[in-house]
């Protein structure tokens, strides 16, 4: 038999993993090149995976809910033709092999893969990453679940046995009632253990039950825990630092008042502001190329396109950033469009991983919201982010030449975060007051 393995693809940036939503074929099953083999969800899209080759399916390692990380294998296609005489021998070795189960060797760290998950649960009960690689997995190729992390520690801070070899075993009973009494609850032979330490006594109760000072406990959704995982990478890798600049946008308010009913008929879509700062930042970056780049190490990655991902809000709360591909070759039609197509699908959960990747410039819009200014993270590898704030009506002085007057002007606030590294002071400050008299001097 010619084995072909299907693995779990990447959808999109800093995406390490994806669930298997449904099995669109079968072991025996004939499939041919570009036949849909499943139906994946990572944090940021759904998708149809298709084959990449023809042949019969002889084996499929996971089953629909599992979560499975990228690269790994997820099934098997005897890509041998018809006269293949042992199709069936991975179904069978995989059914001896549970009946007859052996000693599980731990791997060396470097041998190890990790989810994000586990990294978490275990730098919070304070395991590091020695005593980590001691804990004996029953997840997928020997791998430690969130099941074992999470068994490990309750046994670890209830003074039961943590070797590796225990650590495999079920717990002798449920979770929950270990946390939150682990006094009352302790297994016999571990009467003689000292009590619980305070410590103990205040752990987390599961989620969805309430604890002792009546605060619910809520797990954080699959997308929340990817956006927690970035935004405190993106703090740990960039030095922030944020300018701010008031701008007054009177002639683009008048300029969009004038136009919004024509362009509607016209176009399709409602003509908001988005198009014209988003035109104005891809000036910005072709006139300042050393913003529109990303850092590895010592080295600088200036990036030949202009991508400018949107962020947009969703209705469970959370947030995705489609990208504007080659921003700067759209006249303002196209940019309206584009990102009015790209919210849409944001919010229909219809995005691909081609919507989603290669930005390398990001806008947050926090006027919708009615906040005047903030001081957004940088969406890494991207080393600047703008924030938009709130237009309201101000009075201003305004010179004239027969003197200053007072009068209402529309004014708004944007804030540049960036990455101290690469844009200092000066290269922040220049990008951010070009997009500012781009947008005061809008053409109606």
């Amino acid at each position: 038999m010619s084995r072909f393995e299907i693995k779990m693809p990447k959808l999109g940036e800093s995406i390490t993993e994806g669930t298997i939503i449904s099995w669109s074929v079968q072991v025996g099953d004939i499939i041919k090149e570009d036949d849909v083999l499943f139906e994946v969800n990572t944090a940021k899209v759904s998708a149809e995976i298709p084959s990449p080759v023809e042949g019969k399916v002889v084996e499929i390692l996971f089953k629909e809910g599992d979560t499975v990380a990228v690269g790994t294998v997820v099934a098997i296609v005897d890509i041998g033709g018809e006269n293949s005489g042992d199709e069936g021998v991975a179904v069978v070795s995989k059914t001896a092999s549970e009946e007859t189960p052996q000693v599980k060797t731990v791997k060396t760290e470097e041998e190890r893969w990790y989810s994000p998950v586990v990294l978490q649960l275990a730098r919070e009960a304070g395991i590091q990453p020695e005593e980590l690689d001691t804990i004996s997995g029953t997840g997928y190729q020997e791998r430690v679940s969130k099941k074992d992390i999470k068994s490990y520690i309750v046994r670890k801070q209830s003074g039961g046995t943590t070797t590796a070899q225990s650590a495999a075993k079920p717990s002798p009973q449920p979770v929950a009632s270990v946390a939150p009494q682990p006094v009352a609850t302790a297994p016999a032979q571990s009467s003689a253990k000292p009590a619980a330490t305070p410590e103990v006594q205040r752990t987390t109760p599961a989620s969805g039950t309430f604890s002792a000072e009546g605060v619910e406990v809520k797990e954080m959704d699959r997308v929340r825990k990817v956006i927690a995982d970035h935004m405190v990478m993106s703090k740990h890798t960039s030095p922030h630092v944020t300018n701010i600049v008031e701008v007054d946008v009177t002639k683009l308010v008048k300029w969009r008042d004038k136009n919004k009913d024509a362009f509607l008929r016209r176009e399709g879509v409602k003509l908001t502001y988005m198009p014209a700062i988003t035109e104005a930042v891809a000036k910005a970056l072709a006139a300042y190329p050393q913003v529109n780049v990303s850092v590895e190490r010592y080295n600088i990655l200036f990036k030949k396109h202009i991508n400018i991902g949107i962020a947009v809000s969703l209705n469970d709360g959370n947030l995705i950033v489609p990208v504007v591909r080659d921003a700067d070759r759209l006249n303002l039609n196209g940019l309206a469009v584009a990102i009015d197509s790209l919210a849409l699908k944001a919010r229909d959960n219809k995005l691909m991983p081609d919507d989603i990747s290669g930005g390398t410039f990001t806008i947050t819009n926090f006027g919708t919201f009615k906040s005047l200014f903030g001081t957004p993270i940088i969406n890494q590898p991207q080393v600047a982010i703008l924030g938009v704030g709130y237009i309201e009506k101000k009075p201003a002085v305004i010179e004239t030449p027969e003197g200053d007057v007072i009068a209402i002007r529309h004014k708004m606030y944007l804030s540049l975060s960036y990455d101290h590294r690469v844009v200092d002071g000066s290269l922040g400050g220049n990008f951010l007051y070009f997009i500012k008299d781009y947008l005061e001097n809008w053409k109606e």
